[in-house]
């Protein structure tokens, strides 16, 4: 049995006599650190070398058991994406059961399970252990790698991977990770839909055959079991599991750049920029400056609110509502990370604010009240996560997988308060290259890029696209001659029905089925002409939010409260976007419109023109050269993709919308449509 005994300091205030007054205008001094026992673990090893950690918690009658692989990590190429694959596919049947029998068999035990490319996952009541094994062992031992979950998960991960393209978020995570760790290193890969095209099932089966090895496995143990009953199970369930060699693998260390670079990725028509400045370093788990660089973090711009970053970037410049800073270990390389989003027009002033506190840290000693306050807030969140058993579990993995010593967690806090304003500039001289840093932006190019010309060494801003890849301009192929963005929007007339037939709809009614994140939603959606618009969104028969627009005013009904707007911006986007057709009424309204070229979208050739509203907003519309019908729309806030026109009433009327905002993904199928069927224009009228 062991104990891990750790020493928490609680804050005291100083206590006068009493009939003293308490000097506010002091902080108050820390007390001394009693010290607490925390816990107790038990590990074992089979003769297989499966190590196994067992934490009791009598307190639920819930039990978990977490398998991790200590395995490097394997450098994927141009199929990127098959080892996460891999882990994935084994929870999705077995030689023995197949997926819709293991998702049956856990919720019948009401447990969980998942499966990962380093291990697996699983709890339960205490009383279903046994088949709570039974599953995780079959599933460990018999996956069957079914082809035909591979190309469900591969299509599902396509999906996902449509929005980034319009996530300025996930834009610059790729292209950070791409620049920081180059494209020789595992960490640098980013999975994109042609590497997804790449996977096979070879692939899956050869990375489970080569890695999933007890020997390189630990087993951790958390709820309601004791050190005895969990030898027992581990030896009934997994003794017979097989050792072998595993595959190690080195990699180049990835060295910060000689002078400063400036990686770009164009979010077009973007009105914020997503800022990160960072940059590689070697940090590994356990090492002597681990706790220094934390503290040092944590006041530049780590977890608390009176991070550096966060009080001049947010509280005095007013430039955002949040920025942090994060330097975490990692046994082969790590890196520093500074990240916030901003408007355009201070992207570049933002970057100054950040670089000049990564140099304050540097040339400044910290005051003695700040590096308090931050030891504080760290003991607190330490104290904290002690609360959870599965806090020991994990001190006791990392012992054991990064050969720590054993009073490493035990001493923490000892080592937390010890630091001293001089460590933390050594670990900032040390561990921040303000110099040799990468400062990669996802925004607007039109109005961003350039004004980060003066941070490169180079002179020179680098163009990335959404997956970090070297960007390369598309051929903006010529349109045929005498084509003009009339005779492209005169096509697209012709093929929904003619002119006369579209200037015939008098009104619309359209119901539809919307899917997001898991849920589906119920759109009903009516128009009149000219510009009456009202749309109903329920679910389960309850309206959720209604806008409506009667010709005067718009209004908003949600549950936060209620809207109205009778000019302004949002009462002009309102009344374009009501309407009916807006392309037969573009010179009514002020719109301008460009024919810029053609391009692929979709594989079908397009016409892209550019739509500019009054306001000055720009639109990218692409309209298919074969059929004449459009197939995208990319504004600055949404791209949506229009397909499966079918006739109603004489007309063709798109039966499936994708729109993508941010990180959301919706995908709208039409369900009903009736034209002409007389609606009275008090219905667009919201009291």
């Amino acid at each position: 049995m062991k104990r891990i005994f750790i020493a928490v300091a609680l804050i005291l205030f100083a206590v006068y006599t009493l009939s003293a007054q308490v000097d506010r205008s002091r902080r108050p001094e820390p007390g001394p650190a009693p010290v607490i026992q925390l816990g107790e673990f038990d590990s074992f090893e089979l003769a297989n070398g499966l190590r196994v950690i067992v934490v009791e918690n009598r307190q639920v009658p819930v039990v978990s058991f977490q398998l991790t692989l200590d395995i490097d990590p394997v450098f994927e190429g141009d199929a990127t994406g098959f080892v996460s694959m891999a882990g994935s596919l084994m929870r999705e049947g077995t030689t023995n059961r197949t997926k819709q029998e293991i998702d049956e068999a856990i919720d019948f035990i009401g447990g969980s399970l998942s499966t990962f490319s380093s291990g697996m996952f699983a709890s339960s009541l205490t009383r279903h252990k046994e088949t709570l094994l039974d599953l995780m062992t079959d599933i460990l031992f018999n996956p069957s790698f079914p082809e035909n979950e591979m190309e469900r998960l591969i299509n599902q991960s396509k999906s996902g991977l449509a929005t980034v393209r319009n996530d300025a978020g996930a834009m610059a995570s790729n292209v950070s990770r791409a620049v920081v760790y180059g494209a020789d290193h595992p960490y640098g890969e980013v999975t994109t839909e042609e590497s997804l095209e790449n996977i096979t099932i070879d692939m899956i089966r050869q990375y489970y055959k080569d890695h999933f090895k007890p020997n390189v496995a630990y087993m951790v143990i958390v709820g309601d079991i004791d050190a005895t009953q969990a030898r027992e199970l581990m030896e009934n369930h997994f003794g017979q599991w097989e050792p072998g060699e595993v595959p190690s693998r080195t990699f180049p260390t990835p060295q910060p750049p000689q002078g400063r670079r400036v990686a770009f990725a164009d979010r077009s028509g973007a009105v914020q920029s997503v800022v990160i400045v960072t940059h590689p370093l070697v940090l590994t788990p356990g090492h002597e400056d681990a706790i220094k660089v934390s503290v040092m973090n944590s006041i530049l711009g780590g977890g608390a609110f009176s991070g550096r970053l966060m009080q001049n970037l947010r509280e005095d410049k007013g430039y955002t509502y949040g920025a942090r800073s994060n330097i975490g270990t990692d046994p082969l390389v790590s890196r520093f990370t500074a990240r916030t989003e901003v408007r355009n027009e201070v992207t570049d002033s933002t970057v100054v604010q950040i670089l000049y506190e990564m140099e304050r840290m540097i040339n400044e000693l910290v005051d003695e009240s700040s590096l308090q306050l931050t030891k504080n807030f760290m003991t607190g969140s330490f104290a904290r996560a002690l609360e959870s058993p599965r806090t020991i579990a994990n001190f006791a993995l990392n012992i054991a997988r990064y050969d720590l010593p054993e009073d490493y967690y035990a001493t923490y806090l000892e080592r937390l308060n010890a630091v001293t304003v001089e460590d933390v500039q050594q670990m900032a001289a040390k561990y921040l290259k303000p110099d040799n840093s990468i400062i990669v932006v996802a925004g607007n190019r039109s109005e961003v890029a350039e004004t980060l010309i003066p941070f490169s060494a180079t002179g020179e801003v680098e163009f990335f696209d959404a997956f970090g890849r070297p960007f390369e301009e598309p051929d903006l192929m010529p349109a045929p001659a005498g084509y003009t963005a009339e005779t492209v929007i005169e096509k697209y007339i012709e093929a929904r029905g003619g002119r006369a037939k579209l200037e015939g709809i008098q009104d619309m009614t359209q119901v539809i089925t919307a899917s997001t994140m898991g849920m589906q939603l119920q759109v009903k959606a009516y128009q009149k002409a000219p510009n009456y618009f009202l749309q109903r969104m329920e679910m389960g028969g309850m309206t959720l939010s209604q806008q409506a627009f009667d010709g005067e005013k718009a209004v908003v009904l949600s549950q936060m409260g209620r809207q109205e707007f009778t000019e302004g911006e949002e009462f002009d986007q309102f009344k374009l976007q009501s309407v009916m057709i807006s392309e037969l009424r573009y010179e009514e309204y002020g719109i301008q419109k460009e024919l810029l070229g053609m391009e692929v979208v979709g594989g079908k050739k397009a016409y892209k023109i550019e739509v500019t509203s009054p306001a000055g907003a720009v639109s990218h519309e692409y309209y298919c050269a074969e059929t004449g019908f459009k197939i995208q729309s990319v504004s600055d806030m949404s791209l949506s993709t229009y397909s499966d026109y079918r006739e109603v009433s004489g007309i063709m009327v798109p039966h499936k919308t994708v729109q993508q905002a941010g990180p959301q993904t919706v995908e709208m199928t039409v369900d009903e449509i009736s034209i002409n069927s007389g609606l009275d224009s008090s219905l667009f009228v919201i009291e």
